[in-house]
Protein backbone atom coordinates (compact mmCIF):
# COMPACT_ATOMS: atom_id res chain seq x y z
CA UNK A 1 0.00 0.00 0.00
CA UNK A 2 1.20 3.79 -0.91
CA UNK A 3 1.26 6.08 1.19
CA UNK A 4 2.46 9.72 0.05
CA UNK A 5 2.60 13.17 2.10
CA UNK A 6 2.59 16.35 0.15
CA UNK A 7 4.09 20.02 1.50
CA UNK A 8 2.74 22.98 -0.38
CA UNK A 9 4.09 25.77 -0.70
CA UNK A 10 3.75 28.90 -2.94
CA UNK A 11 4.13 27.42 -6.69
CA UNK A 12 6.24 24.51 -5.35
CA UNK A 13 5.44 20.88 -4.20
CA UNK A 14 7.13 18.30 -2.13
CA UNK A 15 6.01 15.00 -2.76
CA UNK A 16 7.49 11.81 0.22
CA UNK A 17 6.31 8.40 -0.02
CA UNK A 18 6.19 7.41 3.49
CA UNK A 19 7.61 4.07 2.91
CA UNK A 20 10.75 4.31 1.30
CA UNK A 21 11.01 8.04 1.79
CA UNK A 22 11.34 8.63 -1.72
CA UNK A 23 11.25 12.32 -2.39
CA UNK A 24 10.14 14.27 -5.48
CA UNK A 25 10.15 18.48 -5.78
CA UNK A 26 8.84 19.96 -8.39
CA UNK A 27 7.52 23.71 -9.08
CA UNK A 28 4.79 25.30 -11.28
CA UNK A 29 3.00 28.88 -11.71
CA UNK A 30 0.03 27.59 -9.41
CA UNK A 31 -0.26 30.18 -6.95
CA UNK A 32 -2.11 33.67 -7.22
CA UNK A 33 -1.97 36.38 -5.34
CA UNK A 34 -4.93 35.56 -3.23
CA UNK A 35 -4.87 31.41 -3.35
CA UNK A 36 -2.11 28.75 -2.69
CA UNK A 37 -3.69 26.95 -5.51
CA UNK A 38 -4.59 29.91 -8.01
CA UNK A 39 -4.52 27.68 -11.22
CA UNK A 40 -5.86 24.48 -10.54
CA UNK A 41 -4.55 22.71 -13.68
CA UNK A 42 -1.51 23.53 -13.02
CA UNK A 43 -1.50 22.68 -9.92
CA UNK A 44 -2.67 18.82 -10.48
CA UNK A 45 -0.33 18.44 -13.46
CA UNK A 46 2.45 19.25 -11.07
CA UNK A 47 0.89 16.43 -8.75
CA UNK A 48 0.05 14.12 -10.95
CA UNK A 49 3.97 14.14 -11.77
CA UNK A 50 5.65 14.30 -8.79
CA UNK A 51 3.50 11.26 -7.46
CA UNK A 52 4.04 8.97 -10.44
CA UNK A 53 7.96 10.10 -9.51
CA UNK A 54 7.81 8.49 -5.69
CA UNK A 55 4.97 5.73 -6.54
CA UNK A 56 5.20 2.29 -7.43
CA UNK A 57 4.23 1.65 -11.36
CA UNK A 58 2.61 -1.51 -12.78
CA UNK A 59 -0.25 -3.91 -12.90
CA UNK A 60 -0.77 -4.83 -8.89
CA UNK A 61 0.21 -0.80 -8.03
CA UNK A 62 -2.32 0.37 -5.81
CA UNK A 63 -3.54 3.96 -5.50
CA UNK A 64 -1.62 5.78 -2.53
CA UNK A 65 -3.26 8.13 0.30
CA UNK A 66 -1.91 10.77 0.93
CA UNK A 67 -1.52 13.74 2.75
CA UNK A 68 -1.51 17.21 1.50
CA UNK A 69 -0.41 19.42 4.01
CA UNK A 70 -0.65 23.47 2.78
CA UNK A 71 2.86 25.20 4.19
CA UNK A 72 2.08 28.85 3.19
CA UNK A 73 -0.84 31.31 2.61
CA UNK A 74 -3.15 29.52 5.22
CA UNK A 75 -3.39 32.42 8.08
CA UNK A 76 -7.23 31.92 9.70
CA UNK A 77 -7.16 28.32 7.63
CA UNK A 78 -9.00 27.47 4.64
CA UNK A 79 -11.92 28.27 3.34
CA UNK A 80 -14.75 25.32 2.48
CA UNK A 81 -13.60 26.13 -1.24
CA UNK A 82 -9.85 25.92 -0.42
CA UNK A 83 -10.29 22.57 0.74
CA UNK A 84 -12.56 20.81 -1.87
CA UNK A 85 -9.36 22.00 -4.18
CA UNK A 86 -6.76 20.13 -2.42
CA UNK A 87 -9.14 17.27 -1.98
CA UNK A 88 -9.43 17.34 -6.04
CA UNK A 89 -6.17 17.77 -6.19
CA UNK A 90 -5.19 14.64 -4.43
CA UNK A 91 -8.16 13.35 -5.97
CA UNK A 92 -6.71 14.11 -9.54
CA UNK A 93 -3.31 12.83 -8.99
CA UNK A 94 -5.03 9.69 -8.67
CA UNK A 95 -5.18 8.89 -4.80
CA UNK A 96 -7.91 7.06 -3.25
CA UNK A 97 -7.72 8.92 0.15
CA UNK A 98 -6.85 12.48 0.72
CA UNK A 99 -6.30 14.37 4.09
CA UNK A 100 -5.58 17.44 4.61
CA UNK A 101 -3.55 19.01 7.87
CA UNK A 102 -3.01 22.78 8.60
CA UNK A 103 -0.06 23.67 10.87
CA UNK A 104 3.26 23.00 11.54
CA UNK A 105 5.24 20.96 8.89
CA UNK A 106 4.65 17.16 10.25
CA UNK A 107 7.25 14.88 9.96
CA UNK A 108 5.99 11.85 7.01
CA UNK A 109 5.52 9.36 10.09
CA UNK A 110 3.16 12.00 11.76
CA UNK A 111 1.77 12.20 8.84
CA UNK A 112 1.12 8.65 8.68
CA UNK A 113 -0.57 8.13 11.80
CA UNK A 114 -3.18 10.65 10.67
CA UNK A 115 -4.12 8.49 7.69
CA UNK A 116 -4.39 5.37 10.57
CA UNK A 117 -6.34 7.80 12.14
CA UNK A 118 -8.98 7.17 9.66
CA UNK A 119 -9.36 3.69 9.38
Amino acid sequence: MADVVVYVRKNAMEVVNATDHKTAVGSAPFTSTRLLVGNFPEAESLLRRLVKEVTAKGLFATKPRMVIQPLEMTEGGLSMVEERVFLELGEGAGARAVKIHLGEKLPVQAALALLDAEK
